[in-house]
């Protein structure tokens, strides 16, 4: 029974190892000539309707607007919800979790492998958005946490363990990027 349990651990540390070694090439979810604004400072802002703190960015956009993959990876889940409107998550390198909310239109399924700049879907204004612009709420999360980001503080800071903020994951820059507001 101890073998086996060694050999259990073993397994799963050289599963989320082989997770870190593959590469991470990311790009934004929405072609840049499609954004209109993304509003910077929303990330990690405080009050925002039901869910707290605004754990990702808002990408405004035309309805229909393409929205594809950020990175390599599998549709993990796939659904409705009444905040999120249609939403998806893809699971990609380094165990990260690439999160979109208020889409039109989904085209992929759950199980399905996504090359980076897939069409997943469209931008719309589902869920509680409905009424609201038109944009992708889009957020990035690690599944095993980064200790360093914990903030006692901050209002829900032991979360910002698990959410990194998209804006400088993108390497996005307000000086190149006019549509950073």
């Amino acid at each position: 029974m101890k073998a086996l349990s060694k050999r259990i651990a073993f397994l799963l540390l050289l599963v989320i190892t082989a997770g870190y070694l593959l590469p991470l090439r990311v790009s934004p979810p929405v072609a840049y000539a499609g954004i209109q604004k993304i509003d910077r400072e929303s990330f990690w802002y405080y009050p925002w309707g039901d869910t707290g703190v605004h754990k990702g960015i808002d990408l405004f956009c035309d309805r229909g607007t393409g929205v594809r993959a950020p990175a390599a990876g599998i549709v993990i889940r796939k659904g409705y919800g009444s905040v999120s409107g249609h939403y998806l998550y893809v699971l990609g390198a380094q165990w990260r979790t690439y999160y979109f909310a208020h889409l039109d239109t989904i085209f992929v399924d759950r199980g399905q492998y996504v090359s980076r700049e897939t069409p997943l879907g469209t931008a719309g204004n589902s869920g509680n958005a409905a009424g609201k612009p038109t944009h992708l709420h889009f957020s990035i999360e690690t599944l095993l946490p980064y200790p360093s980001r914990y903030d006692g503080r901050d209002i829900e800071g032991w979360k910002k363990m698990f959410y990194l903020d998209p804006v400088a994951e993108l390497h996005l820059d307000p000086a190149t990027h006019p549509f950073l507001r």
